[in-house]
């Protein structure tokens, strides 16, 4: 099979960590006969600097011509001094919305050789831990309206629709099937 990966560098440790992983998929592609074809683009505090914005159309049309996109950290002290609109973080929201992410896959590991460190309570854990914590990112609180509406509890900061600002829910599942089967197991 080919495909075809976006890879943003980004800002900070991005391009490293970015670069590293692009080896990693290089020599997964090598083993079992992938081929992955790697496009380079710019987000976040470096496309700040060089264009003038934090995604510039041109990383946008690469990654919705893309299979998949490789995405580094974003931001960093160099540009905190700018408005919440024009710092590097607002890629993350464009490339989000346009193209139509819908949740962040965060799996979490507990090794039984780290179990004395974790919060949790020993019977929840014992024999490790494996978990996939699914969040939602297309909430009000990413794009929807944000303003302040009169309650009984008096001004209340609200977004989307008008409804109240709560915290988004977090599911936690054991892998799903899909996921096993990527995972060997």
């Amino acid at each position: 099979m080919n495909y075809t990966i976006t890879l943003i560098g980004g800002d900070g440790i991005g391009p490293e960590v970015t670069q590293e992983a692009r080896r990693v998929l290089e020599a997964l592609g090598e083993q079992s006969h992938h081929r992955f074809t790697f496009l380079e683009a710019v987000a976040g505090g470096i496309a700040i600097d060089t264009y003038g914005e934090s995604l510039p159309r041109e990383t946008l049309d690469l990654c919705k011509q893309s299979d998949a996109v490789l995405l580094g950290a974003v931001g960093g002290p160099r540009w905190d001094h700018l408005p919440g609109d024009q710092r590097p973080e607002r890629a993350l929201l464009g490339l989000r919305k346009e193209l139509q992410l819908y949740a962040n896959l965060r799996p979490a590991i507990l090794f039984e050789a780290l179990a004395s460190a974790c919060p949790l309570k020993p019977e929840l854990i014992s024999g490790g831990l494996d978990l996939l914590v699914v969040r939602e990112l297309t909430g009000g609180i990413y794009f929807g309206e944000k303003g302040r509406k009169e309650t009984d509890l008096g001004k209340q900061p609200m977004i989307s629709n008008n409804m109240p600002m709560k915290k988004s829910p977090v599911l936690l599942t054991p892998p799903l099937p899909w996921l096993k089967n990527a995972k060997g197991g």
